[in-house]
């Protein structure tokens, strides 16, 4: 008679119960780093918005010295940008180095905005890895720790325990760590390209109002 073997699969529940307790920090990391990832994407995308006529609304508004009408305009429009350019016509009159600090600290602080939580999605980046490190770790000191108290009866299955926290926190870790990583990286260049727009639209403002004085 020709014996049968039979295979048990491991769904992803079971492999991460078989991690261990350091898996609820790296699952804790996980969620985090998909809302971070998330939240950043939507506000970016929404400050990266660029209304084509608006900087030419703007120059027929200040040529035409509709001053409230480009106030207003800039209000309605709800981007980095706008209230980059709203703080400069708010100080137009005043020397041009004046009304360029303005803006720029005004950009500052809009950049700050956007890159919120970037710098702990780049910190679970770093860390998830090292945590699931750890648990390789625990593992491994858990199986030699069952093996020294097996004497000579070790077996594999009084392994398994120890063996399966170290390599289950390692991938874990590893796919955590490197799912935060591309995110930030990715993020970080759709911030760079806001930045990009929100100095050209400077640059365009300051030359109207050298071409208005």
């Amino acid at each position: 008679m020709q014996a049968t073997v039979t295979t048990q699969g491991l769904s992803f529940f079971d492999l991460a119960v078989k991690g261990g307790w350091i898996m609820i920090p790296i699952l804790m990391l996980f969620i985090v780093a998909i809302y971070i990832s998330i939240e950043r994407f939507l506000a970016i995308k929404k400050a990266s918005y660029e209304d084509p006529g608006f900087m030419n609304r703007i120059k027929d508004y200040i040529l035409d010295a509709k001053i409230d009408s480009a106030v207003n305009l800039c209000k309605s429009t709800d981007t980095p940008v706008s209230r980059m350019i709203q703080k400069g016509i708010s100080r137009l009159g005043r020397p041009l180095n004046d009304v360029n600090v303005a803006i720029e600290n005004v950009g500052n602080l809009e950049v700050s905005k956007l890159e919120k939580g970037l710098n702990f999605l780049a910190t679970i980046s770093g860390g998830a890895p090292m945590l699931g490190f750890l648990g390789t770790v625990l593992g491994m000191i858990q199986a030699f720790y069952d093996m020294a108290s097996a004497g000579n009866n070790i077996n594999v299955s009084l392994l398994s325990s120890g063996i399966y926290t170290a390599m289950v926190t390692t991938v874990a870790g590893l796919i955590v760590g490197i799912a935060a990583y591309f995110a930030y990286n990715y993020l970080v260049e759709r911030v760079e390209k806001v930045v990009h727009q929100m100095e050209s639209h400077t640059i365009e403002f300051l030359d109207l109002l050298n071409e208005s004085a």
